[in-house]
């Protein structure tokens, strides 16, 4: 296994080992101890799984008093993820990393507390499969729209499919410091 940095601290590229032959393939999705090992030290408590069709665009999700760590991977398919930085006191500070991810090469994005994720569908269909460090709870979602210029994310699909709810996010610039996450920064 290997874990690649990304230039945003807290959101890190795992690349698990892969064992191939003429059948297909096997990988270890995550292994608590050696995720721990690799500097990823988190009780994952909730898994989530989400079916969605090419041009599908979720997010930018993230909790307000329970903020979530995630473990993102895509079983089927072929997704854009896209972790936000939404921590006040971030050096990065409304900036974004995002990566490709498949699930025939098995990359995974460990995003750390204190980010907005969210992720668009590049193939046909995608499964994409994610763990959580916190039980999600409706009444404390926050979100930002996808398409805040101030972000600038560059999502790869023209028109995306994007929920109403989604659609009615407010720009992080409208957001004050209570409606964020509150985390500690490691140093």
């Amino acid at each position: 296994m290997q874990i690649e940095k990304t230039p945003i601290d807290g959101v890190r590229i795992v690349k698990p080992d892969i064992y191939r032959d003429r059948r297909g393939y096997f990988l270890e999705a995550h292994q608590c101890r050696r995720y721990e090992q690799m500097g990823i030290d988190v009780d994952f408590v909730q898994d989530n799984v989400s079916w969605s069709v090419r041009g599908a665009l979720r997010g930018l999700h993230f909790q307000r008093t329970r903020p979530q760590a995630k473990l993102v991977s895509v079983l089927f398919g072929e997704i854009f993820d896209v972790a936000v930085d939404i921590r006040p006191d971030s050096s990065s500070f409304g900036r974004w990393v995002g990566a490709r991810l498949t699930a025939e090469k098995g990359r995974q994005m460990f995003i750390a507390e204190g980010f907005a994720h969210g992720f668009c569908v590049l193939s046909l269909r995608a499964l994409v499969h994610y763990k959580c460090s916190d039980i999600y709870v409706p009444e404390d979602e926050g979100g930002i729209l996808w398409s805040d210029e101030d972000i600038g994310i560059q999502w790869p699909v023209r028109n995306p499919l994007v929920s109403t709810k989604d659609r009615s996010f407010p720009r992080l610039g409208q957001l004050g410091a209570k409606d964020l996450p509150s985390v500690e920064i490691p140093r």
